[in-house]
């Protein structure tokens, strides 16, 4: 890149940068879509072979953002962690949907779905032995709590309390990842 192609790139985003910005910001729900369309508009510009033939730099940089913000608004939306996360009363999470949905296409949601299987097995190993057996029956074999029960020969109560604490368990350490992602 030449040294005045620089020069009249640094020149715009100096003159236009905060102006574009807010014209962007008007037309998109959140700044991170106006930074992302912002950032890609530069990149147009600094594409341009012969910056100096654009004659009306505002015009062009704002066609350009418009040009960017319907490409957006014609792309699907990225499926995010939350919109497969769903909560109970308590404000608590469930992974129930993200661990049912077809991820066959979407790598992201896939690696999602194996660090979940990975950290979920890692927190049951932590478990005492007769809680994982119960929570693992329950839950991943569904067999129910009163079959577990006479199955074990405990009573229908200690199977409950199990499952609970198994359950408590699994929340809280299940809920440093879902923080972290």
């Amino acid at each position: 890149m030449s040294i005045t192609k620089q020069q009249n790139i640094i020149t715009a985003v100096k003159d236009y940068g905060t102006r574009l910005f807010r014209f962007i910001r008007g037309r998109v729900p959140t700044d991170e879509d106006a930074e992302d369309i912002l950032q890609d508009v530069w990149q147009q510009l600094s594409n341009v072979v012969d910056v100096e033939r654009i004659e009306q730099m505002s015009g062009w940089l704002h066609r350009v953002a418009r040009n960017k913000i319907t490409d957006r608004q014609r792309k699907k939306k990225p499926e995010l962690l939350d919109d497969y996360a769903s909560g109970n009363e308590d404000g608590e999470f469930s992974f129930a949907d993200l661990l049912l949905v077809d991820n066959s296409n979407n790598p992201e949601t896939a690696y999602i779905n194996d660090l979940f299987w990975q950290e979920l097995f890692i927190a049951l190993d932590e478990l005492p032995q007769t809680q994982r057996d119960v929570f693992v029956w329950n839950e991943m074999e569904d067999i129910t709590l009163q079959e577990i029960a006479d199955k074990t020969g405990e009573n229908i109560k200690t199977i409950i309390s199990r499952k609970g604490y198994a359950v408590k368990h699994l929340r809280k350490r299940l809920q440093d990842l879902y923080n972290e992602l």
